[in-house]
C-alpha cells in the first residue's frame, strides 16, 4: 500500500474517489481479513462503515473509497489504518489544492551592457495555474525586477521588468526567485550579463587656472565626452571610490553618535536629531566640494556621441599655491575619472619702479636724499609696511612713508635719506611687507661710501742736493676736487720735535758752544716746516702750500707729507718728500758737527 494524493483541486460540494487498493498475497485457500478504520475528521469519509472489515481472497486486491469534503482551497491531509491479525499498515492520505504557477524564462541573457549604466529587459509572465496568484519576485544586485509584489488572475498575462546595474567590469549572474502566498519559493537560474567599459571620457585630466588674486575668480573650460550610443549620466565627486565614500559616511555618523554624551537628560531630542543628521548623511552624494575651486554643472546627463563643457572657477583665499582632485562618476565607466585642478593665488603685488638703486660714490658722513616709486601693479588695494634692516648699514637708511595704502594702479614715492661714517662698498636689501602676499617688494641699493678727495699739483716734492743746516723752501698746491669744503692738517711724517739748528744762527754768534761741542738733541729735531700747516679749502678750491727744510740730519731723504681731514680721517693723501745731503762747497774737509741726542 502506498499514500494517497488528490492535486490540483478546487473547493466543491464533495469528492468520491477510489484512494487506494490494497493487496493480498496469503497463502492459497486463505483470505485475510484486513479492518480499515480513519479518525474522525469533517473533510475525510470511509465509504463503508468505520472498522468495518474487508475479506480479501488470495492474491486478490480489495478498494476502499473515501468522501473527500473541503470547505476551501487548501491543501489537507490524515491517514487510513489498515490492520490485520499479524501487522498495522498506516496509510497516509494529502489533498493537494490547486496551485498558481507563474511562467517564468528559466534563464535570461543581457549579453553586453555598459557599466554603471541601467539596462532593462521586458518579460512577458502567464499565470498557468488555477488559482489566482499572489507573488513576490525577488533578485540579487545588480539586477533588479518590477513589479516585486502583485495579483494575477488564473490565466492572465503581465509584463516584469528585469534590470541590471553593475558597478563594476565582467560577469555577474543572478537568480529570479518566485513566491507564493502559499509559502512555496522557487528559484530559477534567473539572468546573467557582461558590463563593459564604455568611450566616456575627458577632454583633459588636469586644469591649471591662471594666477588669480585673492577673492577674485578666475575660470577654464573643459568637456566630457562622450563618445558611445547611450545616455550618460555624470557626477563630481570628492573621492575616488564608492568604497571611501561610505568610509567617510561612517566616519561621519561616528562623529554624529558621540554628541549622545551632551544629551544624556534628553533622550527623545538626542534621538531625533541623531536621526535626522544619520538621515542626511546616508542620502549625501558626497558630491566635490572645495573653498577655492568649484565645478558647474556639479552633475548632469550627456546624450549619445556628445560633450558637455565643464567650468572650473577658481578663488583663491590666499597668496598661496593650490591643489585638489575632482573625480568624475560617469556611465559607462568602472572607475571614476580624476581632474586634477591647480591654481596660484596672487596677493597685492607691488613693485618697486627699479629693483635695485645704485648710489654711486657718495661721501661719507654726508647726508643724501633719493627718491623712488613704488607701484601697485595689481587689482587689490596694496597695505605696505617697511621692515627695519639688521644689516650692516641698514641704520643708515631712512625711509618715508614706513607705512601705507596704495590703490590699484596707484604709485607711492618714497624718500630714502642716507649717511654713514662707515667707508667702503656696500650693497643692502630692503623689504616692504605686503598685506595678503607672502612676497615683499625688494629694493637693493649699492653704493660706494669715500672720502672727500684731494690731491697735489706734483708727484713729488723734490729738494735736490742740500747742505747741513741751510733752509731751502719748496713750493705746492693742495687742491680739493670734492662737492664739499674740507678742513685740513699737514704734518710730516718722521719728522722730529725738537728745532732745528739754523745754520745762520750759529754764524751770528761766534761763541755758540755747537761750535766745539756739537749740537745736542734730547730728541729728534724738526727738520720741515709747512705753512700754511692747516685750513679750509672750498669745493674745487685750492691752497698753496710752502715747505721749509732745515737739514740737521747727514741722510737722504724720504719722507711724505699727509693730509689729515677733519671729520674724515688721518693720511687721506699723501705727497712724496726727497731730499740728498751735498756738503757745501770748499768745506769737503770739514764735515758738519757732530750731533750728539740725550
Amino acid at each position: 500500500m502506498h499514500c494517497s494524493l488528490l492535486q490540483s483541486f478546487v473547493q466543491t460540494n464533495s469528492i468520491d474517489k477510489r484512494l487506494f487498493t490494497f493487496f493480498s498475497n496469503s497463502f492459497p485457500g486463505f483470505c485475510l481479513m484486513v479492518k480499515v478504520c480513519m479518525e474522525s475528521s469533517p473533510y475525510f469519509q470511509l465509504a463503508c462503515p468505520s472498522d468495518a472489515y474487508h475479506i480479501v481472497p488470495p492474491f486478490a486486491t480489495a478498494r476502499v473509497r473515501i468522501c473527500f469534503t473541503p470547505d476551501e482551497t487548501k491543501d489537507y491531509s490524515n491517514e487510513i489504518v489498515c490492520m490485520t491479525a499479524k501487522e498495522r499498515i498506516v496509510v497516509p492520505i494529502r489533498a493537494i489544492a490547486a496551485r498558481a504557477v507563474l511562467d517564468v524564462p528559466d534563464q535570461l541573457d543581457f549579453s553586453k551592457c555598459p557599466v554603471k549604466y541601467s539596462t532593462q529587459k521586458t518579460l512577458l509572465v502567464r499565470n498557468t495555474g488555477k488559482l489566482e496568484a499572489h507573488y513576490q519576485l525577488s533578485t540579487q544586485s545588480p539586477f533588479s525586477v518590477v513589479p516585486a509584489t502583485g495579483t494575477l488572475g488564473a490565466g492572465d498575462s503581465m509584463q516584469v521588468t528585469v534590470g541590471f546595474h553593475a558597478l563594476t567590469t565582467g560577469d555577474h549572474y543572478g537568480s529570479l526567485v518566485v513566491c507564493y502566498n502559499t509559502g512555496e519559493c522557487w528559484a530559477l537560474h534567473g539572468a546573467r550579463d557582461k558590463a563593459v567599459d564604455l568611450n566616456v571620457g575627458l577632454s583633459t585630466y588636469s586644469v591649471e587656472v591662471e594666477k588669480t588674486f585673492i577673492t577674485m575668480t578666475n575660470h577654464k573650460t573643459m568637456f566630457i565626452e562622450n563618445r558611445s550610443n547611450i545616455t550618460a549620466h555624470f557626477q563630481w565627486k570628492t573621492f575616488p571610490t564608492e568604497e571611501d565614500d561610505n568610509k567617510e559616511k561612517r566616519r561621519l555618523m561616528i562623529k554624529i553618535q558621540k554628541v549622545t554624551g551632551f544629551y544624556e537628560d534628553r533622550p527623545a531630542v538626542l534621538r531625533n536629531m541623531v536621526q535626522e543628521e544619520m538621515a542626511k548623511v546616508q542620502q549625501d552624494p558626497l558630491l566635490f566640494s572645495s573653498d577655492v575651486f568649484s565645478i558647474e554643472p556639479m552633475e548632469g546627463e550627456i546624450g549619445p556621441n556628445c560633450s558637455a563643457e565643464i567650468k572650473v572657477t577658481f578663488k583663491p583665499l590666499e597668496a598661496l599655491e593650490y591643489q585638489s582632485v575632482a573625480y568624475c562618476n560617469i556611465s559607462g565607466r568602472e572607475s571614476r575619472l580624476p581632474l586634477r585642478l591647480r591654481g596660484k593665488g596672487q596677493g597685492p603685488l607691488l613693485e618697486f619702479s627699479s629693483p635695485s638703486l645704485n648710489l654711486g660714490n657718495i661721501l661719507v658722513n654726508t647726508l643724501h636724499v633719493y627718491e623712488v616709486k613704488l607701484i601697485n601693479q595689481g587689482a587689490l588695494d596694496a597695505p605696505f609696511t617697511y621692515i627695519p634692516s639688521t644689516a650692516n648699514m641698514g641704520f643708515c637708511f631712512k625711509f618715508a612713508p614706513e607705512e601705507g595704502i596704495i590703490a590699484p594702479g596707484g604709485i607711492q614715492t618714497i624718500q630714502i635719506s642716507f649717511n654713514t661714517t662707515m667707508l667702503g662698498v656696500f650693497e643692502e636689501e630692503f623689504q616692504f611687507s605686503v598685506a595678503g602676499s607672502p612676497v615683499p617688494a625688494i629694493l637693493t641699493i649699492k653704493v660706494n661710501v669715500t672720502r672727500p678727495t684731494l690731491h697735489f699739483d706734483l708727484d713729488e716734492l723734490s729738494f735736490g742736493d742740500i747742505s747741513f743746516g741751510f733752509p731751502y723752501t719748496q713750493s705746492c698746491r693742495l687742491t680739493n676736487t670734492s662737492p664739499v669744503p674740507v678742513t685740513f692738517k699737514l704734518r710730516m711724517s718722521k719728522d722730529g720735535m725738537q728745532p732745528a739748528v739754523n745754520v745762520f744762527d750759529q754764524i751770528r754768534s761766534n761763541s755758540d758752544p755747537s761750535w766745539t761741542e756739537g749740537i745736542h738733541f734730547y730728541v729728534e729735531p724738526r727738520e720741515f716746516t709747512i705753512n700754511p700747516s692747516q685750513g679750509t679749502i672750498l669745493p674745487q678750491g685750492h691752497q698753496a702750500i710752502e715747505v721749509t727744510l732745515h737739514s740737521n740730519t747727514v741722510m737722504e731723504f724720504y719722507r711724505k707729507m699727509l693730509v689729515d681731514l677733519e671729520g674724515y680721517g688721518e693720511g687721506v693723501e699723501s705727497l712724496v718728500v726727497t731730499a740728498r745731503y751735498q756738503p757745501f762747497p770748499g768745506l769737503a774737509s770739514h764735515p758738519p758737527p757732530p750731533l750728539k741726542y740725550y
